[in-house]
């Protein structure tokens, strides 16, 4: 018989905010409240960063009124971190851990946040501690492996779609060429989610660029031009993360995060790239053009939550 574990548990939120995370932080513990062998439940303040200085949220005693509002706000309730824990930090997480009887640690993230989980648990085993951890994923972009779809997406989705569906009538009134550039690294689910904004024939997005396949700048410029030549203007939607036949970013800040990942929405860095390819695509000619980062716009708008995204987080 499988040995039952006694203890508390620790919850912590991690990577990028969403619209629906705290859906997810709310449910994991009303069903730990559940649990008889579950005998505390602290709330990580800022992840792991928070358990290392042992700064914990008692998440026992609030009302189910409380937690609902919680659950219903966006963005990351006990507050998010960007960090990837070495050695070092692992031993102090585990240090922490064993000081106050911790035996469950759920994590809610993306697949930076899964990897953290999983040394934390690899380290759990080697020190025979016995010790529960659940990943509970989170992310805007819909590139979390194993899954279909992520909670985080179908949100981020919606205000993807109904930004483009503004911004082209804005760009019906003025003409000319808009480009929106969207969240993305290496999935383009929430670009293509541009697509929805299209009611008429003639509505943007005109063009998309995935970051699934290689962008070409010659092919960009004719498309631009075709699409300026049918219509008299150009909406377009391209991924952070397009990149040329080699891997290569077409544009980035030049910074990377702790995870070692080159950060490329802390910039307008790509639209503005676009945006010159485009002029330079129209020779002697005055064209307006226009570029947008949505950035973290995109991550925890109130308001046009999609209700099955927190239905399902």
């Amino acid at each position: 018989m499988t040995k039952q574990l006694i203890g508390k548990m620790v919850i912590g939120q991690s990577g990028g905010p969403t619209a629906v995370i705290n859906q997810s932080l709310v449910g994991a513990v009303l069903a730990a409240r559940k649990q008889a062998n579950i005998t505390g439940i602290l709330g990580a303040h800022h992840g792991i960063a928070g358990i290392m200085k042992e700064d914990f949220i008692d998440l026992t005693t609030q009302s189910p009124e409380q937690l609902e509002l919680v659950a219903t706000t966006p963005a990351a309730a006990l507050g998010s971190v960007r960090l990837k824990p070495g050695k070092a930090e692992c031993e102090k997480v585990f240090e922490v851990f064993k000081k106050n009887d911790v035996r469950f640690f759920f994590y809610i993230g993306g697949n930076d946040s899964a990897e953290t989980a999983h040394i934390i648990a690899e380290m759990a085993k080697e020190a025979n501690y016995d010790f529960c951890t659940v990943h509970i994923p989170k992310t805007i972009d819909n590139d979390l492996k194993v899954t279909d779809h992520c909670p985080g997406f179908a949100s981020a989705a919606r205000f993807v779609a109904l930004a483009f569906m503004g911004d082209d009538r804005d760009n019906r009134a003025l003409s000319g060429i808009k480009v929106n550039v969207v969240m993305g690294r290496s999935a383009g689910f929430l670009t293509a989610a541009s697509a929805l904004a299209r009611q008429a024939e003639d509505d943007g997005p005109h063009l998309i660029y995935l970051p699934e396949r290689v962008f070409n700048v010659e092919s960009f410029q004719q498309d631009v031009r075709d699409t300026m030549a049918k219509y008299g203007r150009c909406v377009i939607a391209a991924s952070e993360g397009i990149s040329d036949k080699d891997g290569n970013p077409i544009a980035t800040s030049g910074e990377r995060d702790s995870h070692g990942n080159i950060q490329l929405s802390g910039s307008g860095a790509l639209g503005d790239a676009l945006a010159a390819l485009v002029k330079a695509a129209f020779p002697g000619e005055k064209v307006r053009v226009r570029a947008d980062t949505f950035g973290y716009l995109q991550r925890s708008f109130p308001s046009i939550i999609s209700e099955v995204d927190a239905r399902e987080a």
